[in-house]
């Protein structure tokens, strides 16, 4: 089931990086939720308005020769897509299910095509769609692409060249996500990436056919600002190197996303503003340079509630776990990251049944699905849940971006949540 529910939300443009969490703060999400009859939960509840301010405010803190573009695969929700559009760039997408999904949803946005495994028909597909940018991950894509141009006479297209660059730096030791740096399946190691370089910059039909427009280096999720500034430094001084050993004009360099987002601490937040002006330094010292960014999570994660009900509470050898509705086939995210994710409780005091109401009562407990799995926990042994009761209500925070679209939906086949878009 999806609504759309028009709501107020009060939001201040000078407050834009914390702007996604407002709507909860000020009861718009509790009151819709609450609202909500029990066989309406589990629900996905997202805050397009706020949505809206947070991106804005994202790409107001950019400077003017960045150009900001969304990773679909964080939120692929097309109100989400149409609710971002006013503020990005374009959009990344990573198959061919995307390409056809967001070229629908926005159609007139450019679209960067990514991941390290294209198949022939998505190739196809992609050049027949018009795709802005490819990221080009390897020696055979490159062949595979220009064969595809080839039955097409006279068309071309623009490519980045992904490479997995080594990083002087420690900061991608401890990062939850690791795409470069070290041995991964993604991009061009760089002795292979100057060999296509030189391919494509001989005169010959491999570069009339893919234009080289630079270097795309998406090498880790999980940066705070200053060690994404320092990585971003590193893949911009390889590639002008680079430019300027093969004699090519490097116009753009993409440094890819992965902005941290903090589950433990959801008021920490990315600082979009430090990020933008050590950007602008950085594009002092390359005039002519473009550079592009895709993040994904920390546009679209503060955006979205994950509700449901408590159905159960009981002890196990000293512990309590409360049992609610759904659970991590709705919502992967503290099953695949080790965290428990952030939530609210919405006690709700009518109790219609005869028997006594199951209360928590050790100070702590465990949220845990409905699967037949010892892995389904949504928050462990938190104190936040101290009070809980069957009947309350739950709201889990932060669950705009990689939660509904990588949960496994199918197990158990317990029905799915319903889908609830508000909008200011």
């Amino acid at each position: 089931m999806s609504t759309t529910v028009n709501s107020s939300v009060n939001s201040s443009a000078n407050n834009t990086v914390n702007s996604a969490v407002n709507s909860a703060t000020n009861g718009v999400v509790h009151r819709h939720v609450a609202s909500l009859a029990p066989e309406e939960l589990p629900a996905y509840v997202y805050d397009l308005a706020a949505l809206r301010t947070h991106a804005a405010g994202v790409r107001a803190a950019l400077p003017e020769r960045v150009e900001l573009y969304y990773a679909a695969k964080a939120n692929p929700e097309v109100p989400l897509l149409t609710a971002l559009r006013a503020a990005v760039d374009g959009y990344e997408v990573s198959s061919g299910g995307e390409l056809a999904h967001v070229r629908a949803a926005v159609p007139d946005a450019p679209l960067a095509f990514g991941g390290p495994g294209k198949t022939p028909a998505e190739i196809a597909a992609a050049v027949d769609t018009g795709v802005h940018r490819w990221h080009v991950e390897s020696e055979q894509e490159l062949h595979r692409l220009a064969a595809v141009l080839a039955e097409r006479p006279g068309e071309a297209v623009d490519v980045l060249l992904r490479v997995n660059l080594p990083v002087v730096t420690d900061a991608l030791d401890a990062v939850p996500l690791a795409m470069g740096g070290r041995p991964t399946p993604f991009g061009l190691d760089p002795d292979r990436a100057e060999e296509c370089v030189r391919r494509l910059t001989d005169g010959g039909p491999l570069g009339r056919q893919l234009r080289l427009r630079g270097v795309h280096a998406h090498l880790a999720s999980g940066l705070e600002a200053a060690e994404q500034l320092a990585v971003a430094e590193q893949i911009v001084t390889w590639s002008a190197e680079l430019a300027e050993r093969n004699g090519f004009p490097l116009t753009e360099v993409n440094i890819g996303g992965g902005m941290a987002v903090d589950y433990d601490d959801p008021a920490q937040r990315f600082d979009w503003t430090a990020f933008g002006e050590g950007l602008a330094k950085l594009l002092d010292a390359h005039p002519g340079l473009t550079l592009r960014i895709e993040p994904g999570r920390a546009l679209t994660a503060y955006c979205g509630w994950y509700a449901t009900e408590v159905l159960d509470v009981k002890r196990s050898h000293g512990e309590d776990f409360a049992v609610v509705r759904g659970g991590t086939h709705h919502l992967r995210t503290p099953a695949t990251r080790g965290h428990s994710q952030p939530f609210t409780v919405l006690p709700v005091d009518a109790w219609p049944h005869p028997w006594t109401r199951p209360a928590a009562g050790t100070g702590r407990a465990t949220l845990a699905g409905q699967l037949c799995t010892p892995k389904d926990v949504l928050a462990r042994a938190v104190s936040g849940a101290a009070d809980l009761r069957a009947a309350d209500r739950v709201l889990f925070a932060m669950a705009g971006a990689y939660a509904w679209n990588i949960s496994h939906h199918e197990f158990l086949m317990h029905p799915r949540p319903g889908f609830h878009y508000l909008d200011g």
